[in-house]
């Protein structure tokens, strides 16, 4: 059994693709926390979109990082309408990440966990940190409380509550 620490963000009807992306995922594994919903603005693009909710989920899984990749979190983001194009910044149903398996160091599909965004971007350490303060970054050698502390910017949380029990939302 792997622990997978799972960034979820959506800007296109967020509420449902979050709590649908949780639900689904729940059934490959055991989700373990949901952290809170964040909003936050679209990252790198200028042009006009809606603002980005953000959340990470703790779920941990029988099988390899490659074969989850692969075998869960794509199909997950297709059975939601994630469609892929040349614009790496476009606004998605829903965008899964894997943003670290335990305190391993991998490489999936020529993706580094674990990922740099949870060093570069607000909207992945803060989440992570509420749900895993205490989890040792396997690079920085650093907590990862420690790194969501670093960033200054507000993040404001939204009035959506996920949960980890089988329909993805609580009340």
């Amino acid at each position: 059994m792997r622990r997978y620490y799972l960034s979820l963000g959506s800007n296109i009807e967020p509420r449902r693709n979050l709590a649908d992306a949780v639900r689904l995922l729940g059934e490959y594994g055991h989700r373990v926390a949901v952290s809170s919903v964040y909003i936050s603005p679209p990252f790198g693009t200028e042009k006009p979109q809606p603002d980005y909710l953000n959340a990470v989920l703790v779920i941990d899984v029988d099988r390899s990082p490659e074969y989850f990749q692969a075998n869960v979190v794509r199909p997950v983001e297709s059975r939601l309408g994630r469609e892929r194009s040349d614009d790496r910044f476009a606004p998605r149903t829903i965008d899964i990440d894997i943003l670290m398996v335990g305190e391993e160091i991998l490489e999936i599909d020529h993706r580094r966990i674990p990922s740099r965004e949870i060093l570069e971007r607000s909207f992945v350490a803060v989440p992570l940190a509420e749900v895993a303060p205490d989890l040792v970054h396997p690079e920085e050698g650093v907590r990862i409380s420690e790194i969501a502390a670093r960033f200054t910017d507000d993040l404001r949380i939204a009035d959506l509550k996920l949960s980890v029990d089988p329909t993805g939302l609580s009340e």
